[in-house]
């Protein structure tokens, strides 16, 4: 892990902040978003062996820049240094995103991270979380962000970032497996949260690596008291009927990967929410960005969810 203390430029953010509130915060809303960018490498790694061109740089940055988030969470970035690049880049195109969190686990390869317009007020990163599987102890893969952001002046919710084992087959253990044991770890950081305070303001998103219905997602959504919200995000193309079939959701346009070994496209990142947000939460304002050739950037789409900051 990358760690650092706090520069006096973010304590006088902070401090500013704290005093007068943001811009967005005024208007009473915030975006949070999260984007797969596909191997955002400055330079190569033992397992990843290209860096990512100008040219898929600069449509990760319109992706990003078309849904205006003040939070932004990322899966498959690379160092610290690559991480910094985006930030300065999307700052030079008129977004700045100064506060930060760069999480390393057993794969030091790829991480996960988060970019934010407002303060992060706290930080436990998850990067040595460990389960035994099959006989064999094995380590989450890319450890998981948990920070606290202050969204408001008297507003704050904590963050949860994950990128879940792949689909891809691995030696010694079943993939699925690997990725339900994942999911179960991160389900019990977030059970801890609610524990500790029934009402508390979570939200938990990423790359999960598997549709809604599989066993490691309904393992992060759980059920009963503490079941988190799956906010959904689709397209906004106009599509506003409900599913012929009550039992499903509407025939909405939600992919978020297209997967090139089968040609198929799936919703396989999510932002999931707890109890107590559901009520700031603002279900038109939450949706898949539609870049035309985003793929030039990500084989994944970013998505965001807006919150409102009324308590």
């Amino acid at each position: 892990m990358f760690i650092r203390t706090m520069t006096i430029g973010n304590y006088l953010r902070l401090l500013l902040f704290t005093l007068l509130g943001s811009t967005a915060c005024a208007a009473g809303t915030f975006r949070v978003a999260t984007y797969n960018v596909e191997n955002y490498l400055d330079q190569p790694t033992e397992s990843r062996h290209f860096v990512k061109s100008a040219e898929a740089k600069a449509k990760i940055r319109e992706s990003i820049r078309a849904l205006q988030p003040d939070v932004l969470a990322l899966e498959e970035m690379g160092t610290t240094n690559a991480l910094l690049e985006l930030r300065a880049s999307l700052k030079a195109d008129g977004l700045d995103l100064p506060f930060w969190e760069h999480v390393t686990g057993a794969d030091t390869n790829i991480h996960v991270a988060v970019l934010s317009k407002f303060p992060i007020v706290a930080r436990h990163p998850h990067t040595n979380e460990n389960f035994l599987l099959d006989g064999h102890r094995c380590k989450v893969s890319r450890g998981f962000v948990e920070v606290k952001i202050q969204a408001a002046p008297d507003f704050t919710f904590t963050l949860f970032v994950a990128h879940l084992k792949s689909r891809r087959p691995v030696p010694q253990v079943d993939e699925a497996e690997q990725r339900l044991a994942e999911a179960n770890v991160l389900r019990g950081i977030v059970d801890a949260h609610f524990q500790a305070d029934s009402n508390a303001r979570l939200i938990v998103l990423g790359d999960f690596n598997d549709v809604q219905n599989s066993p490691s997602t309904k393992a992060l959504i759980e059920r009963g008291k503490f079941k988190l919200t799956d906010t959904r995000p689709a397209e906004r193309n106009g599509d506003n009927t409900p599913n012929p079939n009550p039992h499903y959701e509407p025939r909405n346009i939600t992919w978020t990967h297209y997967y090139g070994v089968e040609d198929s496209f799936a919703r396989i990142d999510y932002i999931l929410i707890s109890p107590a947000l559901v009520k700031n939460w603002l279900k038109q304002d939450t949706y898949v960005a539609t870049i035309p050739n985003w793929g030039i950037g990500s084989d994944h789409r970013p998505i965001v969810a807006t919150f409102s900051t009324e308590n």
